[in-house]
């Protein structure tokens, strides 16, 4: 393993949270775009065992809940859950296979979402519904799709490191 080796993972999370900022704004809609911090916060979850993706759902909940203080709190426990969950996964089902973790992107964003909903109180019953059946999938399917894309295009550099046996 070479010494640069070991900063490609975070290279590749904070571009991931600087295309939060960024890009997303010129990819759409609030509601369509992919969401980059979800997305970092879930390729973490791949790697990490579930208190460390609570801990870490938790500290990107409390970033994004600071950009939106109307519903502050909200968000950091809708990715804690998430980043547990997500973590928990990987233990059920077979994590390396490229179909299950466009799933668990998938699935992320739009639990996040009905956590979102649900804790914040902020819609209105119809609202409710048009939100999780239409806008929520569009948002997963965009961000599962991102989510392949750059677990493919970086595959080398986000594989888990392997333990050596001496």
């Amino acid at each position: 393993m070479r010494r640069t080796d070991r900063y490609r993972y975070p290279i590749i999370m904070t571009l991931l949270v600087l295309m939060q900022f960024t890009v997303r704004s010129r990819l759409g809609g609030d509601r369509v775009a992919p969401d980059f911090l979800l997305l970092a916060l879930l390729i973490y979850t791949i790697r990490a065992e579930p208190g460390r993706s609570a801990a870490a759902g938790f500290i990107v909940g409390l970033l994004r809940d600071a950009l939106t203080p109307a519903s502050f709190g909200a968000g950091a426990l809708a990715h804690t859950i998430v980043g547990f969950m997500s973590s928990w996964s990987k233990a059920v089902f077979f994590a390396e296979h490229v179909f299950v973790r466009a799933c668990v992107f998938f699935a992320g964003t739009w639990i996040r979402n009905l956590i979102l909903l649900l804790v914040s109180g902020r819609l209105q019953s119809t609202q409710v519904a048009w939100e999780l059946l239409v806008w929520s999938p569009l948002q997963g399917l965009s961000t599962a799709l991102v989510g392949v894309v750059v677990l493919w295009f970086f595959r080398g550099w986000l594989s888990p490191p392997r333990r050596r046996i001496a």
